[in-house]
């Protein structure tokens, strides 16, 4: 099974920390966030991952090689100086990713949420991982009943930056720019997107306090090996 971790973003609420380096390349912990999601992949099963660049590209490249210090087997998707965002962005990674389910990984996001080979149901477009709310997103973005997620009134809760995408969900799209949340929010009206609640370890990495804060809970906690 492949994943494909995003990290093409230029990181403005990261400023002024990301002016000369990529988001994915801040460090929590004394590693790079990126480096996080590429080991919880391999150690998941995951052998092949996809990734997106744009602002500083090839800092990342030259990171993550060609995937081997992880035992994956890396491939890129370069999206030139101005990121497609996540629908765009996943469309254009298509070929790379061939037709089967795969990981959906934000590069920015730190948890301790196990991946595993996993195949979706027929008719199912996406499986989401949801968290329960953080503050920053109090009022969450579906509701998960039975399974399924759901739009509309109700309890909601946060999805995690985690899914399994059927590549069918991008695949009537136009190249371009583009979101990918209007597509999950469109089938999930048609019952086509299951999901789970994860109450484990997860933190969105979107403000400098907040990988502040990362850093120095994962600085105070006992050190294993990777």
């Amino acid at each position: 099974m492949k994943a494909m971790i995003l990290a093409a973003g230029r990181g403005e609420r990261m400023r002024p920390l990301t002016d000369a380096r990529p988001k994915t390349l801040l460090e929590a912990g004394n590693r790079a966030l990126l480096d996080y999601p590429l080991a919880a992949l391999a150690a998941g099963g995951i052998e092949q991952v996809v990734i997106n660049l744009a602002w500083q590209g090839q800092q990342i490249r030259d990171f993550v090689g060609d995937g081997s210090r992880w035992g994956l087997d890396a491939q890129f998707s370069d999206e030139g100086s101005a990121a497609l965002e996540t629908g765009g962005g996943i469309h254009q990674a298509l070929p790379l990713l061939g037709s089967e389910a795969f990981w959906l990984v934000n590069a920015d996001v730190f948890s301790d949420y196990v991946f595993r080979p996993a195949q979706l149901a027929p008719g199912v477009l996406a499986h989401l991982v949801l968290v329960p709310n953080p503050p920053h997103n109090p009022q969450g973005d579906f509701r998960l009943v039975e399974g399924l997620v759901a739009t509309g009134a109700g309890q909601r809760l946060t999805y995690s930056g985690l899914a399994i995408i059927d590549p069918a969900l991008l695949r009537d799209c136009a190249p371009g720019r583009f979101p990918l949340a209007p597509l999950l929010t469109a089938a999930a009206e048609q019952g086509a997107i299951t999901g789970e609640l994860f109450d484990g370890i997860w933190t969105d990495v979107g403000t400098p306090e907040r990988l502040a804060e990362l850093d120095a809970r994962l600085l105070a906690r006992p050190q294993t090996s990777r």
